[in-house]
């Protein structure tokens, strides 16, 4: 096993969002590699960049980067020249494809994804529903839900639902507490609901550190329901057969990312969509993910 550390420097005239999460996603498979990252954001000016080369030349690494101004590009690309270091600028090849596809030039306007237009407000607007509409909050309102979520406690609602606002989704979702009656809003839901599931061990792993957090660590562990072994797995089966007793489509997430788990959430919005307008067949019963 390698014991190199890399130096992979992130060059941005933006937040620099784009780089880190196309760095973050090809790194996820180099398990064993050390990589320290050095993330230079908006970056438009030559005094700026001089500062970014500095960083460079003083610990040398591969260079990723995100410049619409032609100037800044080829000094950094020319300093990199110089030094040997290998650069990329990583919208260079999507560009280029979708201008000979699209027979036109694309327009050289820095931060283009972060213009206030209508999908910026509505994955604000979007934000604002999740937390009005979060662990149970202003139920009366689901009608208006693009999707709801349903799960016991700690099985990643809340944190899903936040990443689908970041899409735009406005997505509520209502806790399954033992002995609670769900809300009648659920009994016609206009929208999909969803249910998350999770293993029993993984979900009381979870319940002992939040507990921790808020300071109830003390509370002995064989009489506390919320993390009792056997309390726990009938909390999880009640709630499955609440799901399966209403046709939701349950999504195990024991081992899923939240991108993963919404992306899947998207996918069961899409098919609820199409058997609703007479195309697309119902999903199959059982654990999606189990």
């Amino acid at each position: 096993m390698s014991s190199r550390i890399l130096n992979l420097h992130l060059v941005s005239d933006s937040t620099g969002e784009t780089l880190n999460s196309i760095a973050r996603a090809t790194l996820a498979r180099f398990a064993e590699a050390h990589v320290v990252h050095h993330r230079w954001s908006l970056v438009r000016s030559h005094l700026q960049l001089e500062q970014v080369l500095e960083g460079i030349k003083a610990e040398p690494g591969p260079v990723m980067f995100t410049l619409v101004d032609r100037s800044l590009r080829h000094a950094l690309e020319g300093v990199c020249q110089q030094l040997g270091i290998a650069h990329l600028s990583v919208l260079d090849p999507v560009m280029d494809l979708l201008q000979t596809q699209l027979g036109q030039q694309a327009r050289e306007k820095r931060a283009a994804q972060y213009v206030l237009d209508a999908d910026y407000f509505r994955r604000i607007d979007a934000m604002h529903y999740v937390l009005a509409h979060d662990d149970g909050q202003g139920v009366a309102g689901i009608e208006e839900a693009d999707c709801v979520l349903v799960g016991v406690s700690r099985s990643s609602k809340t944190p899903t639902c936040f990443y689908l606002a970041n899409r735009g989704i406005k997505a509520a979702n209502v806790p399954i507490v033992p002995g609670a009656t769900l809300p009648e809003e659920l009994l016609n839901p206009p929208c999909p609901v969803i249910g998350l599931t999770i293993a029993t061990d993984a979900l009381i792993d979870i319940r002992r550190h939040r507990l921790k957090i808020i300071g109830a660590g003390g509370v002995r562990q064989d009489t506390n329901e919320y993390v009792d072994f056997e309390a726990v797995k009938s909390e999880i089966q009640a709630a499955r057969r609440l799901c399966t007793t209403h046709g939701w489509p349950v999504i195990d997430v024991t081992r899923r990312s939240i991108e993963e788990t919404a992306a899947t959430v998207l996918q069961l919005m899409e098919a609820w969509h199409a058997r609703r307008s007479g195309g697309g067949q119902p999903p199959k019963p059982g654990l999606i993910g189990a």
